[in-house]
Parts: structure tokens; C-alpha cells; sequence
């Protein structure tokens, strides 16, 4: 769960699951994030109302208590136990790759939310969301989260459609794109069900190549 605030009051944006394994069926060493979905299938109006009402509103008021006046994003990294939300960890931003499906559901301005933060009128800004699926698959160097090369050239950047390619390990050689990273690029697209949307990141996946490329197959399976 994520929402941004000013301090006093706040705007809960979307859901997002994300899969940290690198294995398929959620196997291997845990990474920074192989995919993620959005929204949640279990994360209903009552699941929702357990994180408001037990999660969020308390933090709120701690940190108003502790007379912190904190500004900004804040990721509440949530375990569902039998439909209980229980927290394993804040984090002081937007998480990664939870935000390459939450940021594109923001259908209304972000930077108005951003401004609303600075000038603490939160409250009054408009937040309007996608009710679209939105799914990323990470490409990943092979190796990785252990040791992998870098320098690798990525090809099929121009052939991609109806996605949006985040680069996040990659940088300019000459007048080729290569791999910079362990955690490569992430193909999010949208669609009515989550399976469209699916079917577009891995459809878009494999168009893109570079030398030991490696993705998980099944990001949503479990949904």
C-alpha cells in the first residue's frame, strides 16, 4: 500500500503485489523485484478497510504525536495472514517495481498531488485512478541477484507497442543501449483483466533481447 501526504492529511493510492523471488513459482534468492501487478485480487473493500483502520490512520497519528511533520510517500510493504494485513516494512518512498503499475494508474495530474505536498493543501487536490489492470515484468541479467555481466547490447527497443519500457539498469555506448545493471528494464502494460494486461508485458518481453536475458514466466499466476 502507498499513499502520499502533507503532512496532515492524505491520498491512498494504488494497490500494488509485487515478486521478489527470482525463481519461477516464487523460488531462488529474493531480488529488488521481479513484476507487479495492480490491482490485487484479495485486496477488497474489506482488506482495505482492516490496512486503513489498523495500518495507515495509526501511523498518522504517531507521527503526529511525535510532532514529525513528515511529507511525501509512504510504502506500507503489507503480508496478508488469512485476510489480516500485518507490516513488514516502511519505507520512506515509492517502491520498485510497485511503482511502474501504481504511477501509470494515476489517471488524474501527479504533479498537482506533488504541489499539493508543498503547499500542505493535500486535502483539496483530485485523485482520479485507472480501474484497468496494470502489470511489469523485470528483465533481468542472467546471474542475477548473484554475479552477472554488464555491457550487453539491448535490441527490439523500437519494436515494442501499447507499453511502456522503464529502463533502470541500462545506459548509452556509442549508439547502442546496453545492460548497466542486474535489474534491466520492466515492460508494464494495461488491459481490462489482468490477463490482457499480462499477455501485453510478455508479448513485449519477447521482443526485447540482449545476451543471458532472463524473466519470470509467471508474474500473476497466484491471482
Amino acid at each position: 500500500m502507498f499513499i502520499i501526504t502533507d503532512g496532515h492529511s492524505y491520498k491512498l493510492l494504488p494497490e500494488a503485489k509485487d515478486y521478489k523471488r527470482v525463481g519461477e513459482g516464487d523460488t531462488g534468492l529474493n531480488t529488488g523485484g521481479m513484476g507487479a501487478v495492480s490491482p490485487v485480487s484479495f485486496a477488497g473493500r474489506e482488506f482495505m478497510n482492516k490496512v486503513k483502520v489498523r495500518i495507515i490512520d495509526p501511523t498518522m497519528k504517531g507521527l503526529s504525536e511525535d510532532g514529525i511533520l513528515y511529507k511525501g510517500f509512504i510504502f506500507f510493504g503489507l503480508i496478508n495472514v488469512d485476510g489480516d494485513p500485518y507490516v513488514i516494512e516502511y519505507n520512506a518512498r515509492l517502491g520498485d517495481p510497485e511503482s511502474e503499475v501504481v504511477i501509470p494508474r494515476i489517471k488524474s495530474d501527479l504533479f498537482d498531488l506533488l504541489e499539493g505536498v508543498a503547499e500542505g493543501d493535500l486535502s483539496e487536490r483530485h485523485l482520479e485512478t485507472s480501474d484497468n489492470y496494470f502489470t511489469t515484468v523485470m528483465l533481468v541479467s542472467g546471474g542475477y541477484p548473484g554475479n552477472y555481466e554488464k555491457g550487453y547490447v539491448i535490441s527490439g527497443l523500437e519494436r515494442t507497442g501499447d507499453c511502456v519500457v522503464f529502463h533502470a539498469g541500462t545506459k548509452i555506448s556509442g549508439e547502442s543501449v546496453v545492460t548497466s545493471g542486474g535489474r534491466v528494464l520492466a515492460v508494464t502494460s494495461n488491459g481490462k483483466t489482468m490477463k490482457e494486461a499480462l499477455e501485453g508485458s510478455y508479448r513485449n518481453a519477447r521482443l526485447l533481447r540482449f545476451d543471458y536475458m532472463y524473466f519470470r514466466p509467471d508474474i500473476g499466476f497466484d491471482l
